[in-house]
């Protein structure tokens, strides 16, 4: 390994070091308690970062589910990784590579392979960031070819760090204990779309695959929850989608109507959905 793919592999690994921290940092809520103030701050940066992951990382930068200028991706990405997110190029390797192998021992998290049950649970939940798994063999060119993002990813730790120490600064050690259960609970809400979103939930698209449309990953993750869909039409731009009696239904999707506000200020263009047609073509059996 040379000594710039080593490099990274040292940047990477921060990651999982932070989430760690994250979740012991929720114990200071035993002695800071949680007030109004700092469980809104909890819920802001909750808010605001999965939309960041969900709109930015996932539906635009991975999958190009509708364009946006770079600036727009720019600032997404970062905070994406204030979030505990990792990078651009790492999200959208790992992204990938689910989808090219889903639901098998290849596929970085799966709940289902290489086994089941309550180990295929712990793995998809949070097991694989401590695997080799963790470090994808390859990362995406077009990402890559961005320097800012490049940067971005590269140096993900430091947006995390810098709103630790922002909110701190802004509340003290309560608004530090909010930003580690905003964080802790975005980390495993993201994380639910690989475990539970396999898991539980209903098939009304042929994917042949075990993704499945979940309401309450839906709701916890601002739209991502309605996987089944995202797994038959994976560049759709709106996720809330199914079939009733054969017939398209949209489902709520927070995700969806913050790119369409994108949309309107200009931010954002080319949104791709399927047709009603392409939709009942996927119906399943």
């Amino acid at each position: 390994m040379g000594l710039v793919p080593r490099l990274r592999r040292v940047l990477y690994s921060f990651g999982p070091v932070l989430i760690v921290a994250s979740h012991l940092g929720c114990l200071l809520l035993f002695w800071t308690g949680l007030g109004i103030g700092a469980a809104l701050w909890a819920l802001a940066l909750y808010l605001v970062r999965m939309l960041a992951t969900t709109a930015i990382y996932h539906r635009l930068i991975t999958h190009t589910s509708y364009r946006a200028p770079r600036p727009v991706a720019w600032i997404g990405a970062a905070v994406a990784a204030s979030a505990g997110q990792m990078g651009p190029s790492w999200w959208k390797a790992h992204h990938l590579a689910h989808h090219r192998h889903v639901d098998t021992a290849a596929d970085p998290h799966t709940p289902l392979a290489p086994s089941a049950g309550w180990r295929g649970l712990w793995r998809s939940q949070a097991g694989w960031l401590l695997s080799s798994n963790f470090f994808p063999a390859t990362l995406p060119a077009d990402v890559e070819a961005d320097p800012v993002l490049r940067l971005i990813d590269r140096l993900h730790f430091v947006p995390m760090l810098g709103l630790a120490g922002l909110s701190w600064q802004l509340g003290g050690l309560p608004w530090l204990a909010a930003f580690c259960l905003s964080s802790t609970l975005l980390f495993h809400g993201v994380a639910s779309v690989n475990s539970l979103a396999h898991l539980l939930g209903d098939q009304p698209f042929a994917t042949g695959d075990a993704s499945r449309n979940n309401l309450f990953v839906a709701l916890i993750t601002l739209g991502e929850g309605w996987h089944n869909l995202h797994h038959a039409f994976q560049a759709s731009v709106r996720q809330g989608i199914t079939l009733d009696d054969g017939r398209p239904r949209l489902l709520l999707d927070p995700t969806y109507r913050f790119i369409r506000l994108l949309e309107r200020l200009g931010w954002a263009w080319d949104l791709r959905i399927p047709s009603d047609r392409a939709l009942q073509a996927r119906a399943a059996d």
